[in-house]
């Protein structure tokens, strides 16, 4: 399990996007199962496997939450997107990125997107994309579990930042291996009493009085999500369509960047 408590100061939560009124955009969510994109005025375009054929058989060029074959992730946008995007224009890309490694995986994903020849690249947390899919009130805290196919993460944010967050190397795809869909649930109040104990400033505890959010492919499980409030000791509310999310959080973000002359983000 890996952990990380970054408040960070108000000098650098905010900063400006740039203005794209007349550029096309794209959301892109690179997961290590699913790569998922939204393509601004076409809506989603791409729900595929995470995979390229370097000419040796199949390749995961992302594997639990880090980018560990940057070009083959840039070989794989290129034939999945490359013939989709406008030829005149440059695109203005906004991709999610797990919370914990986010600075080597935004950078890898950068260097990667730079195929698709892009305007400007964004990036976003995976947790603040879901937590705009679902229209989630930022002002107050809030906790929000994604239960991906190979990554979980536990994320505590509020007024919109990240203050917490924990990750384990377990999620749905696992459970084909013989791993009991208890294991996940047990990780899941793990990371969240842990984060508990070490909070001093009482955001833990305000976010799950308020119930906590659950994305991702393991709040489609019946499995999971029954034994989750029993286990935190709160309400657990699945997002719309959880596998999508991220994306759909991303594309939220990249209307507002087409629209708006700036607005709060991670860049």
């Amino acid at each position: 399990m890996t952990v990380i408590r970054h408040p960070r100061p108000a000098s650098v939560r905010h900063r400006q996007w740039p203005l794209c009124r007349r550029c096309s955009g794209l959301a892109l969510d690179l997961g290590s199962a699913r790569t998922r994109a939204w393509i601004a005025g076409r809506g989603m375009v791409l729900d595929v496997p995470t995979v390229t054929f370097p000419g040796t058989g199949a390749v995961h060029p992302i594997q639990r939450g880090t980018i560990v074959d940057t070009a083959g992730t840039a070989r794989m946008l290129d034939r999945l997107l490359g013939h989709r995007l406008p030829r005149l224009g440059r695109p203005l890309v906004v991709v999610t990125a797990p919370v914990l490694d986010g600075l080597a995986f935004r950078t890898a994903a950068r260097t990667a997107v730079e195929i698709l020849r892009p305007r400007a690249v964004l990036t976003v947390p995976g947790a603040r994309a879901v937590a705009l899919a679902a229209g989630a009130d930022h002002v107050r805290p809030l906790l929000v579990v994604d239960i991906g196919a190979h990554l979980t993460e536990v994320v505590l944010l509020a007024d919109g930042a990240v203050t917490d967050a924990r990750r384990t190397a377990l999620g749905t795809g696992d459970l084909t291996d013989g791993t009991a869909p208890a294991l996940i649930t047990e990780a899941v109040v793990e990371m969240v009493s842990a984060m508990l104990r070490q909070d001093r400033t009482a955001l833990t505890r305000v976010a799950l009085r308020r119930g906590v959010l659950l994305a991702g492919g393991g709040a489609l499980r019946p499995d999971i999500t029954r034994d989750l409030p029993g286990g935190l000791g709160c309400p657990v509310q699945p997002v719309p369509s959880p596998h999508t999310a991220a994306v759909r959080g991303a594309a939220g973000l990249l209307a507002a960047a087409h629209h708006h002359p700036s607005l709060t983000g991670t860049v």
